[in-house]
């Protein structure tokens, strides 16, 4: 059975900086590409970063690029996100994701929130 849990969020104030972890399980970790995704509130879910399988190969949205940057230990079959030079237009559930066999996996969510 496939989990996602993920973990790290909090509150951070602006310019500051949170690293979320994805601890995966269920299947062959080191043979998928791996995705964050966010919510904000009101809005519609995004793709924020993706990974490849071997961590060679990633890719951003263009309103986290240069501040977030995303890798994986294939050892821990984890995945990370560190955020740096949060914003408060950064608050969302952030969600990780994995897509096997035509099926999309979903982590539960945490929360991060950019406040004064």
């Amino acid at each position: 059975q496939v989990q996602l849990v993920e973990s790290g969020g909090g509150l951070v104030q602006p310019g500051g900086s949170l690293r979320l972890s994805c601890a995966a399980s269920g299947f062959t970790f080191s043979s998928y590409v791996m995705n964050w995704y966010r919510q904000a509130p009101g809005k519609e879910r995004e793709l924020v970063a993706t990974i490849g399988t071997t961590g060679g190969t990633t890719n951003y949205a263009d309103s986290v690029k240069g501040r977030f940057t995303i890798s994986r230990d294939n050892v821990k079959n984890t995945v990370y996100l560190q955020m740096n030079s949060l914003k408060p237009e950064d608050t969302a559930v952030y969600y990780c994701n994995v897509k096997r066999y035509a099926v999309y996996y979903w982590g539960k969510g945490t929360l991060v929130t950019v406040s004064s």
